[in-house]
């Protein structure tokens, strides 16, 4: 009797443990079914949640992004070596005060920007010469180039011809630098503060990205509709940049002081990489919620996407 009382002992604790099994995927069973009631109740009450959800899935947001960011670290060393170049000490001083104060820079860091931007333009003139200046920046058009398309797969366009399209890469690139360059005195409110500078700030975003809208994609679409996108990415990229004065700084002295280099090339294509990351879905939930119930009234679709003439 005893003997069979301690064999039944395994078989009731492996008995238990199936039935905990079994609690648990039921228990998961039934989550997945609750979370499919929800969604299937939130797309049919806010349709453009499924249209959010499908876009966001579907068009390869990720790979998008990832290549948008790449293309603004290939892009931004050749315009940084052009201003340190081509552009009088106080453009390259009001540079360098921007770029620290949108990143925070101290140290190292801050050392290395110094020696880009520092007194050394007519060594970099005599290097780089006016051929060079003019590759780097046909080279850098790249990533006007996957900044349109970005654009394009957002509102589902195709691609403008180069021949529409090629003037205003280079256009977007200069206002870009422009944007970067007035960053800094507009983030300090022109010297009243962050309280009158972050609005300031914000405003100008909204501007740049409902202009960036526009002009990449040709004009296919009008300018009201592209508002949601612009508030969505001025929105955050305004607070990825206050999050980088917090932590860009420690991480970028500390990838200096461990790697050199290439731990600062590492850390900035990774900050790059979430900047990019939001832009392209900021852009995207935009298009979407422009073109869904209820903004589409508010915002006259009909003007929408129409063809390049």
């Amino acid at each position: 009797m005893a003997r069979s009382a301690r064999g039944a002992r395994p078989r009731t604790r492996a008995g238990r443990l199936r039935a905990g099994t079994g609690r648990l995927k039921a228990g998961a069973g039934q989550l997945r079914t609750r979370a499919e009631h929800l969604r299937t109740s939130a797309e049919a009450r806010f349709p453009v949640v499924g249209e959010v959800t499908g876009r966001l899935l579907s068009a390869n947001l990720l790979d998008a992004a990832t290549r948008l960011a790449a293309q603004a670290f290939l892009a931004s060393i050749p315009l940084l070596f052009a201003v340190a170049a081509f552009t009088p000490s106080g453009v390259r001083e009001q540079l360098r005060e921007s770029l620290r104060g949108l990143f925070g820079l101290t140290g190292r860091a801050d050392l290395e920007l110094q020696q880009v931007l520092g007194n050394s333009s007519g060594e970099l003139r005599e290097t780089t010469g006016v051929i060079g200046l003019a590759l780097a920046l046909a080279s850098a058009t790249s990533f006007s180039r996957a900044m349109a398309r970005v654009c394009e797969r957002a509102w589902q366009l195709p691609k403008a011809s180069t021949r529409i399209a090629a003037w205003r890469w280079l256009v977007w690139l200069g206002a870009l630098v422009v944007f970067v360059l007035v960053q800094g005195p507009v983030r300090e409110g022109f010297g009243a503060g962050m309280w009158l500078g972050a609005p300031l700030l914000f405003l100008l975003s909204t501007l740049v990205w409902l202009w960036t809208q526009h002009l990449l994609l040709a004009g296919r679409v009008a300018w009201l509709p592209l508002l949601p996108g612009a508030l969505l990415a001025a929105a955050a990229t305004n607070t990825l940049a206050l999050s980088a004065r917090l932590y860009m700084p420690a991480a970028l002295n500390r990838a200096l002081g461990e790697y050199g280099s290439l731990g600062l090339v590492l850390t900035l294509l990774s900050w790059l990489i979430l900047v990019c990351t939001a832009i392209t879905f900021a852009v995207t939930i935009g298009a979407v919620a422009a073109q869904e119930p209820p903004l589409d009234r508010l915002l006259d679709r009909g003007r929408g996407p129409h063809p390049v003439s």
